[in-house]
């Protein structure tokens, strides 16, 4: 290899990190602005129904849930986020919330609500994993959907 061949080798191979590099912090700001948003509704959900809101009471009552059970499902929704927002505990964090969001699921089925009510958690699930999956390098590893070098 001449001199001239291998500095424009190592120029591309330069130029290669450094748009991985780039790509790498638009990745995680994305998953770390999916999280933030995500969570600040969840948190926002669990204190509604620590307060036990008009809304959150009226729905509950609509769908046959309890009024009961809101204070422990919202003490639940908490530690669940906040597993989901501490980075050594996101991965059971997102367990945990996506086991939630499907009994979400469940009790709207069950109620007969609209196709929205249904669906919306499954979509809010998928924006949970999808920021998890963002801004954690080793789940996309684990994910295999990582691309090979």
């Amino acid at each position: 290899m001449t001199t001239a061949q291998a500095i424009a080798t190592n120029a591309h191979r330069a130029s290669v990190f450094s748009e991985t590099r780039a790509t790498s912090r638009r990745r995680l700001w994305t998953g770390r602005i999916l999280t933030a948003l995500s969570s600040a509704f969840l948190i926002l959900d669990a204190g509604m129904k620590l307060l036990k809101a008009a809304p959150v009471l009226e729905a509950s009552q609509r769908i046959g849930y309890p009024e009961s059970a809101l204070v422990g499902t919202g003490i639940l929704l908490f530690a669940c986020t906040l597993l989901y927002l501490t980075r050594r505990t996101s991965g059971v964090g997102t367990v945990l919330l996506t086991g939630y969001l499907g009994g979400a699921v469940a009790i709207n089925v069950r109620a007969e609500q609209p196709a929205f009510n249904v669906v919306f958690p499954v979509i809010f699930g998928g924006i949970l994993w999808v920021g998890l999956y963002l801004r954690e390098s080793r789940l996309a590893h684990l994910a295999l959907l990582h691309r090979k070098s």
